[in-house]
Protein backbone atom coordinates (compact mmCIF):
# COMPACT_ATOMS: atom_id res chain seq x y z
CA UNK A 1 0.00 0.00 0.00
CA UNK A 2 1.44 3.44 -0.94
CA UNK A 3 1.41 6.40 1.34
CA UNK A 4 2.81 9.78 0.08
CA UNK A 5 4.89 11.67 2.88
CA UNK A 6 3.44 15.17 4.05
CA UNK A 7 5.65 17.76 1.49
CA UNK A 8 7.89 20.08 3.19
CA UNK A 9 6.98 22.70 0.07
CA UNK A 10 3.79 24.25 -1.27
CA UNK A 11 3.64 21.55 -3.61
CA UNK A 12 1.36 18.64 -3.89
CA UNK A 13 0.64 15.59 -5.71
CA UNK A 14 -2.25 15.72 -7.98
CA UNK A 15 -2.66 12.84 -9.91
CA UNK A 16 -2.40 8.90 -10.07
CA UNK A 17 -0.07 8.57 -13.15
CA UNK A 18 0.61 5.66 -14.98
CA UNK A 19 3.87 6.44 -17.10
CA UNK A 20 2.97 4.75 -19.91
CA UNK A 21 -0.23 3.70 -18.65
CA UNK A 22 -1.02 0.28 -19.15
CA UNK A 23 2.87 -0.90 -18.30
CA UNK A 24 1.29 -1.53 -15.18
CA UNK A 25 -1.70 -3.24 -15.55
CA UNK A 26 0.23 -5.50 -18.28
CA UNK A 27 2.44 -6.79 -15.37
CA UNK A 28 0.10 -7.65 -12.97
CA UNK A 29 -2.45 -9.35 -15.49
CA UNK A 30 -1.02 -12.55 -15.26
CA UNK A 31 -1.22 -13.45 -19.02
CA UNK A 32 2.02 -14.42 -19.60
CA UNK A 33 2.62 -18.25 -18.19
CA UNK A 34 6.23 -17.78 -17.21
CA UNK A 35 5.40 -14.30 -14.79
CA UNK A 36 7.36 -11.74 -14.82
CA UNK A 37 10.61 -12.99 -14.60
CA UNK A 38 12.37 -14.59 -17.57
CA UNK A 39 14.76 -17.95 -16.62
CA UNK A 40 17.49 -14.81 -17.86
CA UNK A 41 16.26 -12.75 -14.93
CA UNK A 42 16.36 -15.43 -12.56
CA UNK A 43 20.21 -16.29 -13.84
CA UNK A 44 21.12 -13.24 -13.37
CA UNK A 45 19.70 -13.24 -9.94
CA UNK A 46 21.55 -16.14 -8.97
CA UNK A 47 24.91 -14.94 -10.27
CA UNK A 48 24.89 -11.70 -7.66
CA UNK A 49 23.10 -13.36 -4.94
CA UNK A 50 25.22 -15.41 -2.12
CA UNK A 51 26.40 -18.77 -3.61
CA UNK A 52 24.59 -20.84 -0.48
CA UNK A 53 21.02 -19.06 -1.54
CA UNK A 54 18.58 -21.92 -1.08
CA UNK A 55 18.29 -23.12 -4.76
CA UNK A 56 14.05 -23.39 -4.10
CA UNK A 57 14.31 -19.85 -3.96
CA UNK A 58 15.10 -19.37 -7.70
CA UNK A 59 12.62 -21.89 -8.96
CA UNK A 60 10.01 -19.97 -6.38
CA UNK A 61 10.84 -16.66 -8.53
CA UNK A 62 9.90 -18.73 -11.91
CA UNK A 63 6.67 -19.27 -10.61
CA UNK A 64 6.07 -15.85 -9.40
CA UNK A 65 3.17 -13.87 -11.80
CA UNK A 66 1.07 -11.01 -10.77
CA UNK A 67 -2.23 -12.99 -10.48
CA UNK A 68 -2.94 -12.80 -7.22
CA UNK A 69 -2.40 -9.10 -7.03
CA UNK A 70 -5.41 -6.45 -6.56
CA UNK A 71 -4.96 -2.89 -6.54
CA UNK A 72 -7.17 0.22 -5.73
CA UNK A 73 -6.56 3.96 -6.34
CA UNK A 74 -7.11 7.24 -6.73
CA UNK A 75 -8.65 7.90 -10.47
CA UNK A 76 -5.76 9.34 -12.47
CA UNK A 77 -6.48 13.27 -12.39
CA UNK A 78 -7.00 12.98 -8.96
CA UNK A 79 -6.23 15.79 -6.39
CA UNK A 80 -4.22 13.71 -3.90
CA UNK A 81 -3.11 15.77 -0.41
CA UNK A 82 -0.88 14.04 2.16
CA UNK A 83 -1.38 10.55 4.23
CA UNK A 84 -4.20 9.71 1.51
CA UNK A 85 -3.07 6.85 -0.18
CA UNK A 86 -2.49 7.06 -3.80
CA UNK A 87 -2.98 3.55 -4.34
CA UNK A 88 -2.75 0.12 -2.47
CA UNK A 89 -1.91 -2.96 -3.81
CA UNK A 90 -2.78 -6.39 -1.99
CA UNK A 91 -1.76 -9.54 -2.76
CA UNK A 92 1.07 -12.27 -2.15
CA UNK A 93 4.17 -10.58 0.18
CA UNK A 94 6.89 -11.23 -1.89
CA UNK A 95 4.84 -10.32 -5.24
CA UNK A 96 3.38 -6.66 -3.85
CA UNK A 97 7.05 -6.29 -2.18
CA UNK A 98 8.80 -6.41 -5.91
CA UNK A 99 6.70 -4.42 -6.74
CA UNK A 100 7.58 -1.71 -4.83
CA UNK A 101 10.10 0.31 -6.72
CA UNK A 102 8.00 0.05 -10.53
CA UNK A 103 4.87 1.27 -8.68
CA UNK A 104 7.13 4.10 -7.10
CA UNK A 105 9.22 4.69 -10.18
CA UNK A 106 6.36 5.29 -12.50
CA UNK A 107 3.91 7.54 -9.92
CA UNK A 108 6.31 9.43 -8.33
CA UNK A 109 7.95 11.95 -11.12
CA UNK A 110 4.74 11.39 -13.70
CA UNK A 111 2.97 13.16 -10.35
CA UNK A 112 5.38 15.91 -9.09
CA UNK A 113 5.52 16.70 -13.42
CA UNK A 114 1.67 17.04 -13.34
CA UNK A 115 1.50 18.84 -10.36
CA UNK A 116 4.32 21.48 -11.03
CA UNK A 117 2.73 21.73 -14.43
CA UNK A 118 -0.83 22.58 -12.74
CA UNK A 119 1.16 25.31 -10.44
CA UNK A 120 2.93 26.90 -13.53
CA UNK A 121 -0.91 27.14 -15.08
CA UNK A 122 -2.01 28.60 -12.23
CA UNK A 123 0.10 31.37 -12.94
CA UNK A 124 -0.65 31.93 -16.38
CA UNK A 125 -4.15 31.84 -15.74
CA UNK A 126 -6.43 30.53 -18.45
CA UNK A 127 -6.25 32.40 -21.37
CA UNK A 128 -2.55 31.96 -22.00
CA UNK A 129 -1.45 28.84 -24.24
CA UNK A 130 1.47 27.03 -22.85
CA UNK A 131 3.79 24.41 -24.28
CA UNK A 132 6.15 22.25 -22.92
CA UNK A 133 9.59 22.32 -24.85
CA UNK A 134 11.74 20.79 -22.29
CA UNK A 135 12.81 17.46 -23.91
CA UNK A 136 16.17 19.02 -24.31
CA UNK A 137 16.27 19.11 -20.86
CA UNK A 138 14.57 15.58 -19.14
CA UNK A 139 15.81 13.42 -17.66
CA UNK A 140 16.92 10.90 -19.94
CA UNK A 141 13.78 9.76 -22.96
CA UNK A 142 11.41 7.92 -20.69
CA UNK A 143 11.60 11.16 -18.22
CA UNK A 144 11.05 13.65 -21.64
CA UNK A 145 7.67 11.38 -22.32
CA UNK A 146 6.52 11.25 -19.10
CA UNK A 147 7.16 14.84 -18.60
CA UNK A 148 5.60 15.50 -22.17
CA UNK A 149 2.82 13.14 -20.91
CA UNK A 150 2.03 14.58 -17.84
CA UNK A 151 2.55 18.47 -18.38
CA UNK A 152 -0.52 18.10 -20.70
CA UNK A 153 -2.57 16.12 -18.12
CA UNK A 154 -1.55 19.24 -15.33
CA UNK A 155 -2.55 22.02 -17.82
CA UNK A 156 -0.56 22.64 -20.49
CA UNK A 157 -1.79 22.91 -23.95
CA UNK A 158 0.79 21.15 -26.05
CA UNK A 159 4.14 19.84 -26.39
CA UNK A 160 7.58 19.73 -28.89
CA UNK A 161 7.68 16.21 -28.29
CA UNK A 162 6.37 14.54 -31.51
CA UNK A 163 6.65 11.15 -29.58
CA UNK A 164 4.47 11.89 -26.83
CA UNK A 165 2.02 12.95 -30.02
CA UNK A 166 2.02 9.40 -31.59
CA UNK A 167 1.98 7.32 -28.32
CA UNK A 168 -0.07 9.52 -25.75
CA UNK A 169 -2.21 11.54 -28.81
CA UNK A 170 -0.93 14.83 -27.06
CA UNK A 171 -1.43 18.33 -28.95
CA UNK A 172 1.82 19.11 -31.20
CA UNK A 173 3.00 22.11 -31.54
CA UNK A 174 6.54 24.09 -31.91
CA UNK A 175 8.36 26.92 -34.00
CA UNK A 176 11.53 26.60 -36.50
CA UNK A 177 14.93 27.00 -34.80
CA UNK A 178 17.59 29.42 -34.88
CA UNK A 179 19.88 26.73 -36.48
CA UNK A 180 17.19 26.59 -39.27
CA UNK A 181 17.70 30.34 -40.03
CA UNK A 182 21.14 30.54 -39.91
CA UNK A 183 21.48 27.70 -42.55
CA UNK A 184 20.82 30.21 -45.18
CA UNK A 185 23.38 32.52 -46.22
CA UNK A 186 20.72 34.56 -49.13
CA UNK A 187 22.35 33.19 -52.11
CA UNK A 188 19.83 30.48 -51.86
CA UNK A 189 17.38 30.03 -54.88
CA UNK A 190 14.21 28.61 -54.11
CA UNK A 191 13.17 25.50 -56.48
CA UNK A 192 10.50 26.42 -57.31
CA UNK A 193 9.43 29.88 -55.69
CA UNK A 194 5.71 30.16 -57.15
CA UNK A 195 3.05 29.70 -55.05
CA UNK A 196 -0.83 28.89 -56.10
CA UNK A 197 -3.65 31.57 -54.00
CA UNK A 198 -5.22 29.80 -51.40
CA UNK A 199 -8.08 29.43 -52.81
CA UNK A 200 -6.67 27.69 -56.14
CA UNK A 201 -8.03 30.29 -57.97
CA UNK A 202 -6.11 32.82 -60.35
CA UNK A 203 -2.39 32.08 -61.02
CA UNK A 204 0.17 31.72 -59.59
CA UNK A 205 3.13 34.16 -58.38
CA UNK A 206 6.22 34.22 -57.33
CA UNK A 207 6.72 34.75 -54.00
CA UNK A 208 10.34 35.44 -53.26
CA UNK A 209 9.48 38.68 -55.88
CA UNK A 210 6.56 39.77 -53.83
CA UNK A 211 8.28 39.39 -50.45
CA UNK A 212 11.17 41.85 -51.82
CA UNK A 213 8.50 44.43 -52.86
CA UNK A 214 6.97 43.88 -49.65
CA UNK A 215 9.98 44.47 -47.41
CA UNK A 216 10.51 47.62 -49.08
CA UNK A 217 6.98 49.20 -48.48
CA UNK A 218 7.18 47.80 -45.09
CA UNK A 219 10.78 49.37 -43.99
CA UNK A 220 9.58 52.81 -45.51
CA UNK A 221 6.77 52.72 -43.28
CA UNK A 222 8.65 51.85 -40.27
CA UNK A 223 11.43 54.34 -41.06
CA UNK A 224 14.13 51.67 -41.80
CA UNK A 225 16.18 51.82 -44.84
CA UNK A 226 16.48 48.16 -46.65
CA UNK A 227 19.44 46.98 -45.27
CA UNK A 228 20.25 43.09 -44.92
CA UNK A 229 23.60 42.44 -43.33
CA UNK A 230 21.91 38.99 -43.04
CA UNK A 231 20.21 38.24 -46.18
CA UNK A 232 20.06 34.55 -45.19
CA UNK A 233 17.01 35.38 -42.91
CA UNK A 234 14.86 36.42 -45.39
CA UNK A 235 15.77 33.35 -47.59
CA UNK A 236 15.09 31.04 -44.77
CA UNK A 237 11.74 32.90 -44.31
CA UNK A 238 10.51 32.58 -47.90
CA UNK A 239 11.53 28.68 -48.09
CA UNK A 240 9.42 28.01 -44.81
CA UNK A 241 6.51 30.22 -46.38
CA UNK A 242 6.42 28.08 -49.90
CA UNK A 243 6.88 24.62 -47.75
CA UNK A 244 3.87 25.85 -45.30
CA UNK A 245 1.77 28.53 -46.54
CA UNK A 246 -0.96 27.77 -43.82
CA UNK A 247 1.29 27.29 -41.09
CA UNK A 248 4.06 30.19 -41.80
CA UNK A 249 5.28 31.64 -38.70
CA UNK A 250 8.48 33.86 -37.60
CA UNK A 251 11.31 33.45 -35.66
CA UNK A 252 12.12 37.14 -34.76
CA UNK A 253 15.29 36.90 -32.98
CA UNK A 254 18.02 35.33 -34.61
CA UNK A 255 19.89 38.81 -35.40
CA UNK A 256 17.73 41.50 -34.67
CA UNK A 257 14.33 41.64 -34.19
CA UNK A 258 13.52 45.52 -34.98
CA UNK A 259 15.87 46.19 -38.12
CA UNK A 260 16.19 42.41 -39.27
CA UNK A 261 13.46 39.98 -38.31
CA UNK A 262 10.29 42.25 -37.87
CA UNK A 263 10.53 43.35 -41.02
CA UNK A 264 10.95 40.42 -43.23
CA UNK A 265 8.31 38.65 -41.00
CA UNK A 266 5.68 41.16 -42.14
CA UNK A 267 7.32 41.12 -45.37
CA UNK A 268 6.39 37.33 -46.08
CA UNK A 269 2.90 37.79 -43.98
CA UNK A 270 2.07 40.48 -46.18
CA UNK A 271 2.65 38.92 -49.19
CA UNK A 272 1.26 35.97 -48.18
CA UNK A 273 -1.53 38.11 -47.29
CA UNK A 274 -2.32 38.73 -50.58
CA UNK A 275 -3.04 35.21 -52.02
CA UNK A 276 -5.62 34.37 -49.31
CA UNK A 277 -3.10 33.01 -46.42
CA UNK A 278 -2.92 33.44 -42.95
CA UNK A 279 0.46 33.39 -40.97
CA UNK A 280 -0.16 31.69 -37.30
CA UNK A 281 2.54 33.00 -35.54
CA UNK A 282 5.93 34.80 -34.16
CA UNK A 283 8.34 33.50 -31.52
CA UNK A 284 10.74 36.18 -29.19
CA UNK A 285 14.00 33.71 -27.59
CA UNK A 286 15.49 36.55 -25.62
CA UNK A 287 15.78 39.93 -24.05
CA UNK A 288 12.57 41.44 -22.34
CA UNK A 289 10.03 39.46 -24.00
CA UNK A 290 7.04 41.48 -22.32
CA UNK A 291 8.57 44.83 -23.62
CA UNK A 292 9.36 43.47 -26.87
CA UNK A 293 5.94 41.59 -26.96
CA UNK A 294 4.11 44.89 -26.48
CA UNK A 295 6.23 46.57 -28.97
CA UNK A 296 5.61 44.64 -31.90
CA UNK A 297 1.97 44.10 -31.08
CA UNK A 298 2.20 48.26 -31.66
CA UNK A 299 3.60 47.39 -35.25
CA UNK A 300 1.00 45.32 -35.65
CA UNK A 301 -1.45 46.81 -35.63
CA UNK A 302 -0.07 49.98 -37.64
CA UNK A 303 1.00 47.94 -40.61
CA UNK A 304 -2.31 45.89 -40.54
CA UNK A 305 -4.08 49.54 -40.71
CA UNK A 306 -1.44 51.00 -43.07
CA UNK A 307 -1.87 47.65 -45.60
CA UNK A 308 -5.66 47.06 -44.93
CA UNK A 309 -4.58 43.28 -43.41
CA UNK A 310 -6.88 43.27 -40.47
CA UNK A 311 -6.06 39.82 -39.55
CA UNK A 312 -2.14 41.16 -39.02
CA UNK A 313 -3.10 42.68 -35.74
CA UNK A 314 -4.11 39.34 -34.33
CA UNK A 315 -1.20 37.26 -34.87
CA UNK A 316 -0.15 35.20 -31.85
CA UNK A 317 2.71 36.24 -30.19
CA UNK A 318 4.90 32.85 -28.60
CA UNK A 319 8.17 33.62 -26.07
CA UNK A 320 10.44 31.17 -24.65
CA UNK A 321 13.96 31.51 -22.54
CA UNK A 322 14.18 29.83 -19.66
CA UNK A 323 11.21 31.02 -18.55
CA UNK A 324 10.60 30.50 -14.50
CA UNK A 325 7.74 31.13 -12.36
CA UNK A 326 8.50 34.79 -11.80
CA UNK A 327 8.69 35.58 -15.37
CA UNK A 328 5.79 33.58 -16.36
CA UNK A 329 3.96 35.43 -13.88
CA UNK A 330 5.32 38.89 -15.90
CA UNK A 331 4.01 37.69 -19.11
CA UNK A 332 0.94 36.86 -17.70
CA UNK A 333 0.03 40.00 -15.94
CA UNK A 334 -3.17 42.05 -17.44
CA UNK A 335 -1.83 44.33 -20.66
CA UNK A 336 0.63 41.83 -21.72
CA UNK A 337 0.38 40.80 -25.68
CA UNK A 338 1.88 37.42 -25.18
CA UNK A 339 -0.66 34.72 -26.42
CA UNK A 340 1.90 31.70 -26.22
CA UNK A 341 4.65 30.86 -23.71
CA UNK A 342 6.71 27.83 -24.44
CA UNK A 343 8.12 25.93 -20.74
CA UNK A 344 11.10 23.62 -21.03
CA UNK A 345 13.26 23.23 -17.86
CA UNK A 346 11.60 25.03 -15.00
CA UNK A 347 8.55 22.25 -16.23
CA UNK A 348 10.39 19.30 -16.80
CA UNK A 349 13.09 19.77 -14.02
CA UNK A 350 11.13 21.11 -11.33
CA UNK A 351 13.61 23.17 -9.96
CA UNK A 352 11.63 23.96 -6.59
CA UNK A 353 10.83 20.43 -5.49
CA UNK A 354 12.95 18.30 -7.93
CA UNK A 355 11.72 15.11 -6.53
CA UNK A 356 8.23 13.67 -4.99
CA UNK A 357 8.54 12.22 -1.30
CA UNK A 358 6.04 9.04 -2.71
CA UNK A 359 6.25 5.86 -0.29
CA UNK A 360 4.80 2.19 -0.44
CA UNK A 361 5.07 0.84 3.18
CA UNK A 362 3.39 -2.29 4.43
CA UNK A 363 0.18 -1.65 6.79
CA UNK A 364 -1.09 -5.38 6.76
CA UNK A 365 -0.06 -8.67 6.74
CA UNK A 366 -2.85 -11.27 6.89
CA UNK A 367 -5.02 -9.15 8.29
CA UNK A 368 -2.63 -8.03 10.70
CA UNK A 369 -2.08 -4.32 11.08
CA UNK A 370 1.59 -3.21 10.64
CA UNK A 371 2.76 0.17 11.79
CA UNK A 372 6.27 1.98 10.96
CA UNK A 373 7.17 4.41 13.66
CA UNK A 374 10.44 5.59 13.75
CA UNK A 375 11.88 8.51 14.98
CA UNK A 376 10.98 10.71 12.71
CA UNK A 377 7.01 11.54 13.46
CA UNK A 378 6.82 12.44 9.36
CA UNK A 379 7.69 9.21 8.15
CA UNK A 380 5.41 6.93 10.52
CA UNK A 381 2.84 5.12 8.69
CA UNK A 382 -0.59 4.57 9.41
CA UNK A 383 -1.68 0.89 9.93
CA UNK A 384 -4.12 -1.36 8.38
CA UNK A 385 -6.20 -1.43 4.99
CA UNK A 386 -8.21 1.45 4.55
CA UNK A 387 -10.97 3.44 2.75
CA UNK A 388 -10.87 6.90 1.68
CA UNK A 389 -13.74 9.55 1.69
CA UNK A 390 -13.50 13.28 0.30
CA UNK A 391 -16.12 14.89 2.44
CA UNK A 392 -18.03 18.19 0.56
CA UNK A 393 -19.90 21.33 1.15
CA UNK A 394 -23.33 21.65 -0.32
CA UNK A 395 -22.16 23.49 -3.27
CA UNK A 396 -19.57 20.81 -3.79
CA UNK A 397 -16.96 22.20 -2.45
CA UNK A 398 -13.61 20.16 -1.02
CA UNK A 399 -14.07 19.96 3.12
CA UNK A 400 -11.50 17.61 3.94
CA UNK A 401 -10.32 13.90 3.32
CA UNK A 402 -10.80 11.03 6.07
CA UNK A 403 -9.16 8.06 5.96
CA UNK A 404 -11.18 4.64 7.93
CA UNK A 405 -10.18 1.11 8.73
CA UNK A 406 -11.89 -0.89 5.83
CA UNK A 407 -14.32 -2.29 8.26
CA UNK A 408 -15.38 0.61 9.43
CA UNK A 409 -19.19 2.09 7.52
CA UNK A 410 -18.89 4.82 5.28
CA UNK A 411 -19.47 8.47 6.02
CA UNK A 412 -23.03 9.26 5.14
CA UNK A 413 -24.36 12.49 3.24
CA UNK A 414 -26.21 14.60 5.75
CA UNK A 415 -25.12 12.55 8.72
CA UNK A 416 -22.73 14.11 11.58
CA UNK A 417 -19.11 12.33 11.58
CA UNK A 418 -16.16 12.25 14.58
CA UNK A 419 -12.69 12.67 12.88
CA UNK A 420 -9.49 13.10 14.24
CA UNK A 421 -7.60 15.90 12.24
CA UNK A 422 -3.99 14.85 11.72
CA UNK A 423 -1.82 17.42 13.70
CA UNK A 424 -4.92 18.14 15.80
CA UNK A 425 -5.01 17.33 19.60
CA UNK A 426 -8.99 16.83 19.52
CA UNK A 427 -11.96 15.11 17.71
CA UNK A 428 -14.24 17.26 15.72
CA UNK A 429 -18.05 16.78 14.02
CA UNK A 430 -18.78 17.47 10.61
CA UNK A 431 -21.40 16.90 8.59
CA UNK A 432 -20.87 16.82 5.10
CA UNK A 433 -23.44 17.55 2.55
CA UNK A 434 -21.73 14.66 -0.17
CA UNK A 435 -19.77 12.48 -0.13
CA UNK A 436 -16.92 10.50 -2.50
CA UNK A 437 -14.82 7.83 -2.10
CA UNK A 438 -11.55 8.13 -3.20
CA UNK A 439 -10.05 4.61 -3.75
CA UNK A 440 -11.63 2.79 -7.18
CA UNK A 441 -11.01 -1.12 -7.44
CA UNK A 442 -8.65 -1.27 -10.84
CA UNK A 443 -7.11 -4.65 -10.85
CA UNK A 444 -8.44 -7.54 -9.26
CA UNK A 445 -6.16 -10.54 -9.03
CA UNK A 446 -4.57 -9.96 -11.72
CA UNK A 447 -7.08 -8.44 -14.27
CA UNK A 448 -8.19 -4.70 -15.29
CA UNK A 449 -11.58 -4.15 -13.82
CA UNK A 450 -12.62 -2.13 -17.23
CA UNK A 451 -11.36 -0.05 -19.82
CA UNK A 452 -8.83 2.87 -18.93
CA UNK A 453 -9.57 6.48 -19.25
CA UNK A 454 -7.89 8.50 -22.04
CA UNK A 455 -5.09 11.26 -21.62
CA UNK A 456 -7.49 13.67 -22.95
CA UNK A 457 -10.31 12.14 -19.99
CA UNK A 458 -7.78 12.21 -17.71
CA UNK A 459 -6.92 15.59 -18.05
CA UNK A 460 -10.28 17.31 -18.25
CA UNK A 461 -10.95 15.49 -14.57
CA UNK A 462 -8.06 16.62 -13.53
CA UNK A 463 -9.21 20.54 -14.60
CA UNK A 464 -12.32 20.00 -13.13
CA UNK A 465 -10.63 18.89 -9.71
CA UNK A 466 -8.56 21.96 -9.55
CA UNK A 467 -11.65 24.01 -10.37
CA UNK A 468 -13.16 22.81 -6.97
CA UNK A 469 -10.60 23.19 -4.46
CA UNK A 470 -10.79 26.50 -2.53
CA UNK A 471 -8.40 29.25 -3.86
CA UNK A 472 -6.91 29.31 -0.30
CA UNK A 473 -5.47 26.12 -1.05
CA UNK A 474 -4.21 27.10 -4.47
CA UNK A 475 -2.14 29.58 -3.06
CA UNK A 476 1.51 29.90 -4.37
CA UNK A 477 3.24 31.07 -1.39
CA UNK A 478 1.88 29.48 2.01
CA UNK A 479 -1.01 27.93 0.76
CA UNK A 480 -3.57 26.87 3.32
CA UNK A 481 -2.95 23.48 4.39
CA UNK A 482 -6.10 21.02 2.85
CA UNK A 483 -7.66 19.01 5.89
CA UNK A 484 -6.80 15.54 5.89
CA UNK A 485 -8.52 13.69 9.26
CA UNK A 486 -9.07 9.90 10.98
CA UNK A 487 -11.82 8.12 11.95
CA UNK A 488 -12.71 7.07 15.38
CA UNK A 489 -11.38 3.63 14.25
CA UNK A 490 -7.92 4.64 12.59
CA UNK A 491 -7.21 6.64 14.82
CA UNK A 492 -7.87 4.17 18.01
CA UNK A 493 -5.27 2.04 16.01
CA UNK A 494 -3.26 4.16 15.45
CA UNK A 495 -2.39 5.41 19.17
CA UNK A 496 -2.64 1.89 20.59
CA UNK A 497 0.07 0.62 17.99
CA UNK A 498 1.91 3.53 18.81
CA UNK A 499 1.69 3.13 22.59
CA UNK A 500 3.12 -0.43 22.22
CA UNK A 501 -0.42 -2.01 22.46
CA UNK A 502 -0.68 -5.35 20.20
CA UNK A 503 -2.95 -5.11 17.33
Amino acid sequence: MAQQRPPKTPYRPLSLPRSPPRRVPTACAGSSPRGPLSPPDVQFLASVLPSDTDPAFFEHLRTLDCSGVTVRALPEGSLAFPSVPLLQGSGPLLVVQLLETPLLCLVSYASLIATNAARLRLIAGPAKRLLEMGLRRAQGPDGGLTASTYSYLGGFDGSSNVLAGQLRGVPLAGTLAHSFVTSFSGAEVPPDPMLAPAASQGPRVDLAARVEAWLERVCAHLGLGVQEPHRGERAAFVAYALAFPRAFQGLLDTYSVQRSGLPKFLAVALALGELGYRAVGIRLDSGDLLQQAQEIRRVFRTVSAQFQMPWLESVPIAVSNNIDEEELARLAQEGSEVNVIGIGTTVVTCPRQPSLGCVYKLVSVGGQPRMKLTEDPEKQTLPGSKAAFRLLGSQGSLRMDVLQLAEEPPPQPGQELRVWPRGAQEACIVRPAHVEPLLRLCIQQGQLCGPLPSLAESRAFAQLSLGRLNPEHKRLEQPAPYQVALSDGLQALVHRLSTGGSS
